[in-house]
């Protein structure tokens, strides 16, 4: 029997004015419905009128942020404004009220803008292309002089840029936090760094000194020639393709967000990445280890479900010799750092993900047993169709998102009950919501919102090409899940 699907009102009361004043007035206002465009200069801009702002918190993959007024008053008026008016960020209407919290956390030095503090801490999210220092020089460097950069990772990828000035530092601030460095890609967030200095010993990929040219490179492996920083561009990455150059998003119009000394393009493209053994502080590897798997609910088909969504997967294997540990081999390094971004220390069946770099640089098929299951403990997925990344048109479909409580759904034939969406023994959704689809669609599609992210991450483990069967059907259809750009329904 088909359901009838009710499309939900995504509109809360909140975002009406309503509700915005239950929660006890605070200086710091919580903003929402934010272009994926917005940087933190455009939230400056925007809401600098009700009164001084102290900080800002950028949450581009929520596509919110948090604002921190000088005073109750400036934020009661940011609030009231927009419960009674439109107030538009970057061209799109946003939504306020007040944010539990009295003060945004930042790191020290960040309290006292004179404090001496030049340094600032990227943190590059979803980074579907490798980053380094002549990349981040690249982008830098229009908004400030920039004098050292050290990449490290922890928490994903993440560096260290520390500019000629505070007022440089501050300016790039303004100007990229929340921006992709590359199209749909690459977000940065940034804050202030504990560091005032940077000490950098040697130049490469990974760190530079631009104060200090003559320092020693040395390059691990095969090295490459460095890139030019705002001249020549090297040609786009094609092999394996990833498509044309992807370019950054437009700085802000505002002057004061740059070196007026420094004639910046409205639009900047970059280089897409070179393969360089050089890319990462460890040897890079296709293959990735991950522990803490829950001994009888993971299997190899399921390890495909969830990592699929980071790249191609060509063989799983678990490990004998160390229980609840798996390898997976994958298209290639890139997929590899997308998939440790993203996944490592999540929650599956109750057991936290430890995802890293394998010493190993292919998984071998010895030692294959069975698991508690019963399935294999080896599984080459080399041929299959399920692969998300096997050509440039098809890599460009797929939107790299880290987990979220809301799974988009696609692929599904037209009459297809709830019951059947759950007949696994998994979590039920709260809320469901079908797109349109055109009269002559022969699938459909829609968001599955679920109470917390962990449900949603068990449940696209087992459901992902979960093969919907429907009465008179010559083939199954393949149920595609993903995480959703969506917050909430």
């Amino acid at each position: 029997m088909c359901v009838t699907v009710i499309q939900e009102d995504c509109t809360t009361q909140a975002d009406n004015g309503e509700d915005s004043h239950r929660i006890s007035p605070s200086p710091v206002v919580h903003v929402r419905g934010l272009c994926e465009a917005v940087v933190e200069a455009d939230l400056i801009d925007a809401l600098e009128k009700f009164g001084p702002i102290c900080y800002v918190m950028m949450m581009p993959f929520k596509r919110q942020a948090l604002v921190e007024f000088s005073a109750v008053e400036s934020a009661d008026r940011c609030v009231s404004c927009g419960a009674k008016e439109p107030v538009y960020i970057a061209g799109q209407q946003a939504y306020f009220n007040y944010s539990t919290s009295k003060r945004i956390t930042r790191p020290t030095n960040a309290d006292n803008p004179n404090s001496g503090n030049k340094v600032l801490l990227l943190s590059i999210q979803n980074p579907l292309y490798p980053i380094t220092t002549d990349v981040l020089y690249t982008v830098c460097n229009p908004i400030g002089s920039v004098l050292r950069i050290v990449i490290f990772k922890r928490n994903g990828i993440q560096a260290m840029v520390e500019f000629e000035s505070v007022q440089c530092a501050q300016k790039a601030k303004a100007a990229l936090n929340g921006a992709d460095i590359y199209a749909g890609c690459c977000t940065l967030k940034i804050e202030y760094a504990r560091p005032t200095r940077l000490n950098v010993i040697k130049n490469d990929n990974e760190s530079w000194d631009y104060t200090k040219p003559y320092l020693v490179r040395r390059d691990r492996g095969k090295g490459r020639q460095r890139q030019a920083i705002l001249g020549e561009h090297p040609s786009s990455y094609s092999e394996n393709g990833y498509g044309p150059p992807c370019p950054l998003l437009p700085l802000p119009g505002n002057s004061r967000y740059k070196l007026t000394s420094v004639d910046v393009p409205d639009m900047v493209s970059y280089p897409l990445p070179q393969s360089s053994s050089s890319y990462s502080g460890h040897a890079p590897s296709s293959v990735a280890m991950v522990s803490g798997l829950h001994p009888s609910k993971m299997n190899c088909t399921r390890i495909f479900n969830l990592f699929c969504l980071y790249g191609n997967i060509e063989k799983v294997k678990f490990m004998k010799s160390v229980p609840g540990t798996a390898l997976v081999e994958m298209g290639d390094e890139y997929a590899v750092d997308r998939a440790i971004t993203h996944l490592n220390s999540i929650k599956v069946f109750g057991k936290r993900l430890n995802v890293c770099v394998s010493k190993q640089h292919a998984v071998i098929p010895s030692q294959v047993f069975e698991l508690e299951d019963g399935s294999s403990s080896y599984k080459d997925f080399a041929m299959t169709r399920n692969n998300r990344f096997s050509s440039a048109g098809q890599a460009s479909k797929n939107i790299i998102q880290p987990p979220s409580a809301v799974l988009h759904y696609y692929n599904v034939p037209p009459c297809i009950s709830q019951d059947h969406l759950l007949r696994h023994d998994v979590p039920g959704f709260v809320k469901f919501k079908m797109f349109d689809a055109k009269p002559s669609s022969k699938t459909i599609s829609g968001l599955l919102e679920f109470d917390n992210k962990t449900e949603a991450v068990e449940v696209l483990t087992v459901l992902n090409h979960y093969q919907i069967r429907i009465p008179n059907g010559s083939n199954p259809y393949t149920l595609k899940l993903c995480f959703s750009t969506s917050s909430h329904l």
